[in-house]
C-alpha cells in the first residue's frame, strides 16, 4: 500500500479522487492545493464582515407625500383638457391618438373615451389613496367610503357611477412630452381595476393599482396641489377645471378667454357666452375662499389667489 505523504490523505481518498492516467503522487499534491485554496477562501469569508441585506424598504418607491386636506396631480394634468370642463350629461366622444390641448410647455395625446371633471375627482382620490402604497401593489378601498370622500350620495347610483368613471380611466392610453420629461412617457391613467370577482359577484373592497410611470409624472416638484373641501363645493364643470388650473400658479398670469376655452375643452362659441360662463365660475372659487378679485378686461382674466 502507497506510503502516507505530507499531504495527510488517505490513500481511499486519493484513490476515490484520482484523475485518469494520474499519478499518485500527482493526485495526492492536486487534491492537497485544492483543499488548502478552500481552506483559504472559508477563513477569508469568516473574516470580512457580513454584509447587511438589501432592505426590500430601500426598494420601495412612492408617490410624492401631500396632506391629507390637499389632493395632487401633475401640472400637465391640470393646465390641459385632458379632464375636460364639458358638462357630464353631454354625449361623451372616443378619442384615437387626439392632441389634447396644454396650456404652457409640453404636449398631449390621448386614447379614450373622453374624460370630465367628475372622472378627475376620482381620479385626484385614487392617487390620494395611493400615495402611501409602493407604486405598482394594489390599493384596496370601500365603495361607499370612496363615494362619501368624494361628495357623492351613498347611493347604488354612485357606486354604478363610481365604477363608471374608473373604467374609463382605465381604458386608457395617454403619451405626455415636455421638456423636464426628456423622453416623455406612456401610461395608463388606472392600468388595474377588480370590482367583482370571476363569478360576477360584487367585492366589497375594490382594487385598483398605479402604473409606476406615475412616479416620473409627478416628479419632485412638478405637481399641483388641490385643496380638496374647495373643490368638493364647487360645481363639477369649468368651476372645478379653473380652481386646477389657477392652483398650479401661486401668483396666476392675466390669460386670454379663448385660452381658456381650448384648456377647459369648452364647445361654447360665442364670447359674449363664454366670458359669462367664466364669471359665473370665478364667483364660485371667490364664494369658497379661493379666489379674492377677479376681473375680465379686454378678453383677459385676472384673478387674484386667497
Amino acid at each position: 500500500m502507497p506510503k502516507r505523504d505530507h499531504y495527510d490523505i488517505t490513500p481511499e481518498e486519493i484513490q476515490k479522487e484520482a484523475l485518469p492516467g494520474e499519478s499518485w503522487e500527482v493526485a495526492a499534491r492536486r487534491i492537497a492545493q485544492k483543499r488548502a485554496r478552500a481552506q483559504k477562501e472559508l477563513e477569508q469569508a469568516q473574516q470580512e464582515p457580513e454584509k447587511p441585506a438589501k432592505s426590500m424598504a430601500a426598494k420601495v418607491i412612492r408617490l410624492p407625500f401631500w396632506p391629507e386636506p390637499q389632493r395632487s396631480a401633475p401640472n400637465e394634468v391640470v393646465r390641459s383638457a385632458l379632464f375636460n370642463a364639458r358638462n357630464r350629461k353631454q354625449k361623451r366622444e372616443y378619442l384615437s391618438n387626439a392632441a389634447i390641448y396644454v396650456i404652457g410647455d409640453g404636449s398631449i395625446t390621448y386614447t379614450g373615451e373622453e374624460l370630465r371633471q367628475d372622472d378627475e375627482t376620482v381620479w385626484l382620490h385614487l392617487i390620494h389613496l395611493a400615495r402611501n402604497t409602493p407604486v405598482g401593489e394594489l390599493v384596496e378601498f370601500g365603495p361607499r367610503q370612496f363615494c362619501l370622500a368624494v361628495g357623492w350620495p351613498d347611493t347604488g347610483q354612485s357606486y354604478q357611477r363610481l365604477r363608471d368613471c374608473i373604467t374609463r380611466l382605465q381604458a386608457t392610453a395617454l403619451s405626455v412630452y415636455s421638456k423636464r420629461l426628456k423622453e416623455g412617457l406612456s401610461l395608463s391613467m388606472i392600468p388595474f381595476f377588480r370590482w367583482q370577482n370571476a363569478e360576477g359577484k360584487r367585492l366589497k373592497t375594490y382594487q385598483v393599482r398605479i402604473a409606476p410611470e406615475m412616479i416620473e409624472f409627478f416628479g419632485e416638484v412638478n405637481y399641483t396641489q388641490v385643496e380638496w373641501e374647495q373643490r368638493l363645493a364647487l360645481s363639477s364643470g369649468l368651476a372645478t377645471w379653473l380652481h386646477g388650473y389657477f392652483s398650479s400658479h401661486r401668483e396666476p398670469f392675466p390669460v386670454k378667454l379663448e385660452t381658456i376655452r381650448e384648456g377647459a375643452g369648452l364647445t361654447t362659441e360665442r364670447n359674449d357666452h363664454l366670458k359669462e360662463q367664466i364669471g359665473n365660475a370665478l364667483d364660485s372659487l371667490k364664494e369658497v375662499g379661493f379666489l379674492t378679485a377677479w376681473k375680465i378686461e379686454k378678453d383677459l382674466v385676472h384673478v387674484t389667489r386667497a
